[in-house]
């Protein structure tokens, strides 16, 4: 056990380098000693209000410093983060609320709407939620008058809720509690829950991923050992902190003793200037918002100090590899998932050109292999993705039988399906679950979408199978149009037949003002067909 034992991460770091950046954020600057005083101020909150270690505290959060101080405020008082997706709506943020079982949820307060919306969804009965609610102007009154009978910011459900001692407190008000004295924790084991983040799921409930210390830990190391370290670097973060990937970043910052520069929001053009104006060195990104950079950019040029533009999300469309190619963009393209704390195999710089398409070797501490129907392919042969790693999760919470299922031996079976090459480099094809399978032929919907991408009149595409009887599926591709630009459905199917074989071909073409997309810019396929006409 001793060999799993590490110093408190902040508490480390504000030590080595106290003045050194730690948060370039908008009107906001912090040094690593000054992030850490903010955490401590937060732990010390969080015990006002009874937090205890092994506590799972929800944040429903934008962007901003105040995230970066909860999650290591949290770590200080020994309790797991509960990251929620701001874009859920308030039933499916009652369910994970519930799921995860939390005690605390701190939210945004321009999000009050969906958690008074949880408090109604759970209180049916009008006599109830109004007696629950006066309940809650007196009890709130214990926490430094932190609300109002106007103002619910800290609410409690009914009866069964308040059993299980579930609260919730706007970050207005939480900023304004009185802070009780304790000492934060010197020291944790890698094998801790650090995080549950919830799975999308593309059928019935998401699964919370069970998240350790040892989890984020590894994956740093091997993303370290893959990109290396600068004394200049500086991380530019605009996907969503409750996102895997925006975790990893705030979480690097610590580890590598460089600051991120927080964006609350994805603008390319803002984006654009910040990497310019802020000296940016690394950049993580999905596809899509690469794409809308590059034609946010124009004529000009990223600057010399840019050295990686990290790309994950899924397979990247061929036209975009092609135009960051012809950029000079230093492109890594990456694969990962929340299940693996983020990356687990990324390009090096060197095989960058060499490449092209794959998403590299997988990172020092990752095992990976490919398995068809539980036998290891051979090179070019397309499977399952299957990896093995310290950073794999525990598995899922209160989820026993999917946990035993996705995490055999160690191995994550990814439900992704790839390839390696006759050098070892993974290509990523797509999402088992995505997988079009006509006439016997497997179809990759990825594919197909790269290649309606490379069409002067595409700005997105998305593809994916419908029932058929005479060949069981067949693809339909779904397009938003570039503005000012007109092309028809023959169009679209006399271009695919030029590049791809019969059976790849879209049978039908829907055109949509936008497509449907998560948080993070990936492409929600299961939701497509919610646009046929």
């Amino acid at each position: 056990m001793g060999n799993d034992i590490m110093p408190n991460w902040l508490e480390k770091r504000a030590q080595l380098s106290p003045d050194r950046m730690a948060l370039i954020a908008k009107n906001v600057t912090w040094t690593f000693s000054e992030l850490n005083e903010k955490s401590l101020q937060v732990a010390r909150k969080l015990m006002t209000l009874g937090v205890k270690s092994g506590d799972h505290i929800a944040i429903l959060l934008d962007n901003k410093p105040d995230f970066v101080a909860i999650i290591h405020g949290i770590e200080h008082v020994g309790a797991v983060a509960v990251l929620l997706n701001t874009r859920l709506t308030s039933h499916e943020l009652l369910w994970q609320l519930n799921d995860a079982n939390t005690k605390l949820l701190i939210f945004d307060l321009h999000y009050k709407d969906k958690v008074e919306q949880w408090c109604n969804n759970y209180e049916n009965d009008k006599v109830r939620l109004d007696k629950a609610k006066n309940e809650i102007t007196q009890q709130t009154d214990r926490f430094g008058n932190c609300s109002t009978r106007e103002d619910h910011s800290y609410f409690q459900g009914n009866a069964d809720v308040r059993r299980s001692g579930q609260k919730c407190i706007s970050l207005e008000h939480f900023s304004k509690l009185t802070e009780t004295t304790f000492e934060a924790r010197s020291e944790w084991c890698l094998t801790d829950l650090h995080t549950i983040i919830y799975t999308s799921g593309t059928t019935g409930n998401p699964k919370g991923v069970m998240l350790t210390y040892g989890n984020h830990w590894w994956n740093a190391v091997g993303s370290s050992l893959n990109l290396g370290i600068h004394e200049d670097d500086r991380w530019l973060c605009c996907l969503p902190l409750f996102h895997v990937g925006g975790l990893s970043i705030l979480l690097r910052s610590i580890f590598y003793g460089i600051p991120i520069v927080l964006h609350e929001k994805f603008e390319a053009n803002i984006i654009n200037d910040s990497i310019v104006e802020h000296k940016v060195t690394i950049l993580s990104v999905v596809s899509q918002m690469l794409t809308r950079m590059i034609d946010e950019l124009g004529g000009d040029s990223y600057p010399s100090h840019l050295r990686c533009v990290l790309l994950g999300g899924g397979p990247a469309p061929m036209p975009l590899l092609q135009s960051c190619r012809q950029r000079n963009i230093p492109l890594y393209q990456t694969y990962g998932m929340t299940e693996t704390a983020s990356q687990v195999a990324t390009l090096s710089s060197e095989y960058m050109l060499v490449k092209i398409g794959s998403a590299g070797k997988p990172l020092f501490p990752v095992q990976l292999r490919i398995e068809k129907n539980g036998v290891l392919t051979k090179p070019g042969v397309a499977g399952e993705i299957v990896v093995k790693g310290p950073n794999v999760a525990q598995g899922y919470w209160n989820r026993i039988v999917e946990s035993e299922k996705a995490i055999k031996d160690g191995w994550l079976y990814t439900g992704d399906i790839g390839y390696l090459d006759d050098d070892g480099f993974l290509f990523v094809l797509d999402r088992r679950s995505d997988l079009i399978i006509s006439g016997g032929e497997n179809i990759y919907p990825a594919e197909i979408e790269s290649v309606l991408l490379a069409h002067p009149a595409v700005d997105e595409a998305g593809v994916i199978g419908m029932e058929d009887e005479k060949w069981g599926q067949v693809p339909v591709a779904f397009i938003k149009k570039l503005v000012g630009q007109i092309v028809s459905e023959s169009e679209i199917f006399s271009y695919c037949k030029e590049r791809l074989a019969k059976y790849k071909v879209p049978t039908q073409v829907y055109f949509v003002d936008e497509l449907p997309r998560n948080a993070s810019n990936k492409l929600m396929r299961h939701q497509l067909k919610q646009l046929m006409k």
